[in-house]
């Protein structure tokens, strides 16, 4: 069973080519992350959020994960955190192409 893991929270940047420069070193150090499955990166210019949607092998990775980079984020002065965990229903999600098939 596969856990998603959904992060957004407001962020005035950077964005874009700038965002993808500033935290490639991140970017690297969060494939190391146990029970990680991938992850794809969010961003909105226009509302100045950003996040992130995450798949891990299990609940608790996926709790732990959350847990730590909800403290990075307010270390970072982010205040308000958004995030949710489901349970991936594989089943269908491969009918509709989702990556998940390997899983």
């Amino acid at each position: 069973m596969a856990y998603l893991l959904q992060i957004d929270f407001k962020m005035d940047g950077p964005f874009g080519e700038e965002m993808a420069e500033e935290f490639l070193n991140l970017a690297f150090s969060i494939n190391e992350v146990d029970g990680l499955m991938w992850k794809i990166w969010t961003e909105s210019w226009e509302t100045k959020e950003a996040g992130g949607i995450y798949l891990f092998e299990t609940k608790e990775t996926a709790e732990h994960y959350l847990n730590m980079h909800a403290k990075r984020l307010t270390d970072f002065g982010i205040k308000e955190i958004n995030s949710k965990i489901f349970i991936v229903n594989t089943k269908l999600t491969e009918i509709n192409k989702g990556p998940v098939s390997k899983y």
